[in-house]
């Protein structure tokens, strides 16, 4: 598979240079194994993050389909929803996101701190999410009135999580290659999932760029029974799409999600203090905080099939740390 297999499909470029990977020393030194960090917590628009290179391949379908609405959906302090309202901004079209309470948390800090306030910063029209209908199903239908309204609105999935958006990580993983070519005892790659999307480009990606090494993917709202399913289907059909073969399973702890979705519990909580305060890293504490819980306990137990270096993907997230106290 050649990356230029991705010039097939239109993209916008919004991540621009690639997003550096960095050595963790102290870290490394606490854990007593080699650390690195992917920062896609620095893409350049809407305070960064992983769905910014989904939206590169979502939003030039969006202008090219004439859309002039972005449609959404997520939680009500989901780091998708912000960027992809941020993109919506920088390219003059208007955002619409329905948005859940995983929590039923009624506090004035979830329901108005963090990415909530960011997006009425970003001029997002907010639609209450129905408890007994699924975000898919109130998509449609929202983006069904909005056409009865007059307008062209573009569904961009939860997560930005389908066939279109895995290819940013597509990308990712050959951007990651590049970079980690002076690291030779690379043994594996940790990133947390939650929609799929992300987890599943890289597994398509790396298994082609980097092939020895390992990916591990940390629930953040699921089990292994139920998100094991999620992700192969969408690298399945990424790899249909793009006319490869994929041999490696999918790897996934489920040891760090609990309670669920939204929640945040203490060996999370721990991992994101201790990132902080060794290297001045924030983590978010619902989605990146419990992945970096899984390296870390990872680490303790030799979890890891092969010895060597670990490198972390940030997806970013820190906005939402403002709704948590």
């Amino acid at each position: 598979m050649s990356i230029m297999l991705l010039d097939n499909f239109p993209k916008i470029e919004l991540v621009g240079a690639p997003t550096p990977i960095e050595y963790l020393p102290r870290l490394s030194d606490y854990a007593e194994r080699d650390i690195y960090i992917k920062r896609d917590d620095l893409t350049p628009l809407g305070l960064g993050g992983n769905k910014l290179r989904k939206l590169e391949f979502l939003a030039a379908e969006a202008l090219q389909e004439g859309a002039d609405v972005l449609l959404t959906a997520g939680a009500i302090q989901s780091n998708h929803v912000r960027q992809t309202a941020a993109v919506a901004a920088k390219l003059g079209l208007k955002c619409m996101a329905i948005l859940e309470n995983p929590l039923q948390d009624a506090s004035d800090n979830y329901q108005q701190n963090g990415n909530r306030l960011l997006l009425d910063l970003l001029g997002v029209n907010i639609v209450p999410a129905h408890l007994d209908t699924s975000l898919a199903e109130q998509l449609i239908a929202q983006a069904d009135l909005l056409q009865a309204q007059g307008f062209r609105p573009y569904i961009v999935p939860v997560g930005g999580s389908n066939v279109l958006g895995c290819l940013g990580y597509i990308g990712c993983a050959q951007e990651i290659a590049h970079q980690v070519a002076d690291i030779p005892d690379l043994a594996s790659v940790v990133v947390a999932s939650g929609s799929g999307g992300t987890h599943a480009g890289l597994s398509v990606g790396l298994e082609h760029y980097l092939p020895n090494v390992s990916l591990v993917g940390v629930t953040v709202s699921r089990s292994v029974v139920q998100q094991k399913p999620l992700v192969e289907a969408l690298r399945q059909d990424v790899a249909k799409t793009l006319g490869v073969s994929l041999k490696q399973p999918v790897e996934l702890w489920d040891d760090f999600y609990k309670p669920g979705y939204g929640y945040t519990n203490d060996t999370g909580n721990d991992a994101l203090n201790l990132l902080a305060q060794l290297e001045g890293i924030f983590l978010d504490p619902v989605y990146t905080a419990k992945a970096m819980a899984g390296l870390l306990t990872g680490i303790t137990t030799q979890r890891f099939a092969q010895d060597g270096a670990l490198l972390f993907v940030h997806t970013g997230g820190a906005p939402a740390l403002f709704a948590y106290s």
